[in-house]
C-alpha cells in the first residue's frame, strides 16, 4: 500500500471534512452549504462509502481529502500529504540528511520569528517607548480587536533589545540573521534591523508569521516601510499580505480586491471587507497571481491613483493576463473552418479611486464608499483604453494604429463573443475609426492567433484502439507526459466536440493529479522536461512516476494524439458514470423539493456522457505533421 493510500485508509473524510463544514447527515450521505460558493440550499456532498465529495451547485467540483483540503487551505500537494500524513499518524519516506538539516533549520527560523512578533506585540500594548505607535494607531482608526488581530507590535529604539531578547531564549546570533532579524557587521558584530517602528508581522498563506513591515514613526528622513530581507522564510514576490485572513472572505465575495499597503488592508478588514489583500510594494508577480486564482478567477486591483500608480496597475494587469489559466474557443475563418484560440479563463478588472486618496483613506473616512467602488470598477479593456487615449493624439493616424495593436489582445482574451465585438465598437468610437476596420483587424489577430486546427481521418473501429492498462488513470497521465505537446491538443481536440477539457480534477489518484498540475504550469513556462518535472515533485509522486504504464513507442503524431483522446474520453467517461450514480442516490433519498434539482443534475450528466461515448465511438483523430500546412475537410458534420 502507497503512503497515499493509507493516509486515506486511516482518515474518515466525514471526519475530515467536518471539522472545516458543519455536515448535516442526509439518509447514507453527508451534506452541507458548499464552503467554496454562496448558496442558501446545501448541495455539498460527502460519500463515506467512496471517501468522496462532490458539489451539485455552481462550483460542480469534487474529489478526495486531498482535492478538499487543497482547495480549502490553498494548500499544493506536498503540503497537504504532509499535514494529512501528519493527521493520520503516518510516516513519509525518511528525508536526505540535508533535507532533515534544512528543515530544521527553517522550523529554528520560524519559531524566532513568532517569538520576535509576540514580543513586539507586548511592547506595543505595555513599553511606555510604545506610546507615539499606540497614538498613531488611534489617529489612523485602527482598533484594539484589529491590532490583536494582525498581532501588531512595536520595536524598541535600541540597537540591540531584540537580540538580547532572542538570545536569552536560546537562538543565535547567525539563526536570528538568517531570520532577518539582525543586521550583521563586517566586524561580525550584530543590531536589531528594526528599531523605533510600529511592526506589522507578514504571514504566508497557512497563517505563519515569516518577516516584517516595519513602519517608522519619525515624520520625514527616513524611508517610511522596510521590509524583512530576503530570507529562507520571506520572498515578498510570493506573499500577499492578509491571504490568510482574507481566503474565507474572498470564496464568498467570489472575487479578491489587490491592494497596495499594509493599512489599505487592515482598515478594509476591519470595516467588514474581508477580502482585500496586498501586495507589499511590489510590482503584482506571477506567483502571487497564482496563489490568488486557487482561490478565485475574478481579480480587483485597487491601486493609488498617481501616475506611478497607474503604471504598477497597467504592469499588474498584464503579469495577470499571463498568469490566469485560459479555455480554449473555436475561432473560424471565412471559409467556415475553425481553429482554436485561448481565451482567458477569467475576469481581470480594475477599481479607480479618487483622486488623493488611497484604500485606507477613503473606507476610514467612507465605508459605504467602497463596495459602490468594487463594483463599478472597471473591465480591464475599458481600463487600458482609457490609458492609451490620455497618451495619444488623436489626429495621429499612426498614434491611432498602436492603440488598436495595443487593445488586439485584451479583446481577444474576451471570452464572450457579443462582448468582444461590443468591446471592439467601443475602441472604434474612441478612435473615430470605422467599426468594420477594427473588427477586421481583431478577426485577422484571432485567426493569426489560433492554435492549430485538425484533419479529421477515416473512420476507424473501436478494436484498432490500442488495448489500455488497467492503471487508466496512469495510463493517461503517462501518455500526457511522453509528448509536451499532446496535453493541449487532447484539449482541443475534445473542444471540438464540445467536450470540457481534462484536467486534475479527472484523477482519484492524488499524486497523478499533483503530477499534472507541475507539468501544466511548467508547459505554460515553455519547460518541458521530465527530469525537472521529478525535481518539482514531492518524492511520493516521484515514485508513482516510476511506476506508471508505459505507452508504447515509435508512433506517429496522429497516434499519439489517438492514444491520448482515447484514454482522456475513457477518464472522462468512468467519470461521469460515477456521477451517474450518485445522483441516482440521491434523488432516491431526496425530499420532494430536492428531487427536481437532482433530476435536473442528472439529465445533464447523461448529455455530457453521451457527448463523451459519440466520440468514443464515431470518430478517430489526427494531428498534421509538424511545418505541414493544416488541411481541412469541409462539408463534414459537426
Amino acid at each position: 500500500m502507497g503512503v497515499v493510500d493509507e493516509i486515506k485508509e486511516r482518515l474518515d473524510i466525514v471526519d475530515v471534512i467536518g471539522a472545516y463544514v458543519p455536515l448535516q447527515r442526509a439518509g447514507r450521505y453527508y451534506r452541507a452549504l458548499c464552503p467554496f460558493h454562496a448558496e442558501k440550499t446545501p448541495s455539498f456532498y460527502v460519500f463515506p462509502d467512496s471517501q468522496r465529495w462532490h458539489c451539485f451547485g455552481a462550483c460542480s467540483e469534487g474529489g478526495d481529502i486531498f482535492t478538499f483540503v487543497m482547495k480549502r487551505e490553498g494548500w499544493d500537494f506536498a503540503t497537504a500529504l504532509e499535514e494529512l500524513a501528519r493527521r493520520a499518524g503516518v510516516t513519509l519516506r525518511p528525508r536526505t540528511p540535508e533535507q532533515a538539516r534544512a528543515e530544521e533549520e527553517n522550523a529554528r527560523l520560524k519559531a524566532a520569528v513568532a517569538e520576535a512578533a509576540r514580543y513586539y506585540h507586548h511592547l506595543l500594548l505595555h513599553a511606555p517607548e510604545a506610546a507615539r505607535a499606540r497614538e498613531y494607531l488611534a489617529r489612523r482608526g485602527l482598533s484594539s480587536e484589529t491590532v490583536l488581530r494582525f498581532q501588531l507590535g512595536y520595536s524598541l529604539p535600541a540597537w540591540d533589545a531584540l537580540r538580547a531578547y532572542l538570545t536569552g531564549r536560546g537562538f543565535t546570533p547567525d539563526e536570528l540573521v538568517r531570520a532577518g532579524l539582525l543586521v550583521e557587521r563586517e566586524d561580525g558584530s550584530t543590531y536589531d534591523r528594526f528599531r523605533d517602528r510600529l511592526m506589522i508581522p507578514i504571514r504566508d498563506p497557512h497563517g505563519e508569521t515569516v518577516g516584517f513591515g516595519a513602519r517608522t514613526l519619525e515624520a520625514e528622513g527616513v524611508p517610511k516601510y522596510i521590509n524583512s530581507p530576503q530570507t529562507p522564510l520571506f520572498d515578498k514576490g510570493r506573499l500577499l499580505f492578509g491571504l490568510d485572513m482574507a481566503r474565507d472572505a474572498i470564496r464568498r465575495e467570489e472575487c479578491v480586491v489587490v491592494v497596495e499597503g499594509y493599512m489599505d488592508v487592515m482598515q478594509a478588514h476591519q470595516a467588514g471587507f474581508g477580502n482585500v489583500v496586498a501586495q507589499m510594494g511590489t510590482a503584482l508577480t506571477e506567483t502571487q497571481v497564482r496563489l490568488l486564482k486557487r482561490h478565485t478567477r475574478r481579480l480587483i486591483l485597487a491601486l493609488d491613483p498617481d501616475a506611478a500608480g497607474v503604471q504598477a496597475t497597467l504592469r499588474g494587469l498584464e503579469v495577470a493576463r499571463e498568469a490566469l489559466d485560459r479555455e480554449l474557443a473555436p475561432v473560424f475563418n471565412p471559409r467556415g473552418l475553425v481553429g482554436f484560440e485561448r481565451r482567458l479563463g477569467a475576469e481581470i478588472r480594475v477599481l479607480t479611486l479618487p483622486a488623493g486618496q488611497d484604500p485606507d483613506d477613503l473606507i476610514r473616512q467612507n465605508p459605504d464608499r467602497w463596495p459602490v467602488l468594487v463594483r463599478e470598477s472597471l473591465p480591464v479593456v475599458e481600463f487600458v483604453l482609457g490609458q492609451l487615449l490620455r497618451q495619444t493624439d488623436l489626429e495621429d493616424a499612426k498614434g491611432r494604429a498602436r492603440v488598436v495593436e495595443a487593445m488586439l489582445p485584451l479583446l481577444r482574451d474576451v471570452a464572450d463573443p457579443v462582448e468582444r465585438e461590443a468591446y471592439a465598437q467601443k475602441v472604434a468610437r474612441a478612435l473615430r475609426l470605422d467599426a468594420r476596420t477594427v473588427l477586421a483587424r481583431l478577426y485577422e489577430a484571432e485567426r493569426q492567433a489560433a492554435q492549430r486546427p485538425f484533419v479529421r481521418s477515416q473512420p476507424r473501429s473501436e478494436a484498432e484502439w490500442r488495448p489500455e492498462s488497467a492503471d487508466l488513470e496512469g495510463y493517461c497521465l503517462a501518455t500526457l507526459l511522453s509528448q509536451p505537446w499532446l496535453l493541449d491538443a487532447v484539449n482541443r481536440t475534445l473542444a471540438e466536440w464540445d467536450i470540457p477539457p481534462l484536467y486534475s480534477g479527472d484523477f482519484n489518484d492524488p499524486a497523478c493529479r499533483a503530477a499534472l498540475e507541475v507539468w501544466e504550469e511548467m508547459l505554460s513556462e515553455g519547460l518541458a522536461d521530465p527530469s525537472v518535472l521529478r525535481e518539482r515533485l514531492p518524492e511520493v509522486v516521484v515514485l508513482r512516476l516510476e511506476g506508471l504504464p508505459k505507452p508504447p513507442s515509435g508512433l506517429s503524431d496522429e497516434q499519439w494524439l489517438r492514444e491520448g483522446v482515447q484514454a482522456a474520453l475513457r477518464l472522462r467517461e468512468r467519470n461521469l458514470r460515477r456521477r451517474k450514480a450518485e445522483l441516482r442516490a440521491l434523488t432516491e433519498e431526496a425530499p420532494p423539493p430536492e428531487v427536481d434539482r437532482y433530476g435536473q443534475a442528472l439529465e445533464e450528466n447523461a448529455r455530457a456522457l453521451l457527448r463523451v461515448q459519440q466520440a468514443l465511438h464515431n470518430r478517430c483523430w489526427a494531428l498534421p505533421p509538424p511545418g505541414v500546412e493544416t488541411l481541412f475537410i469541409e462539408g463534414e458534420p459537426r
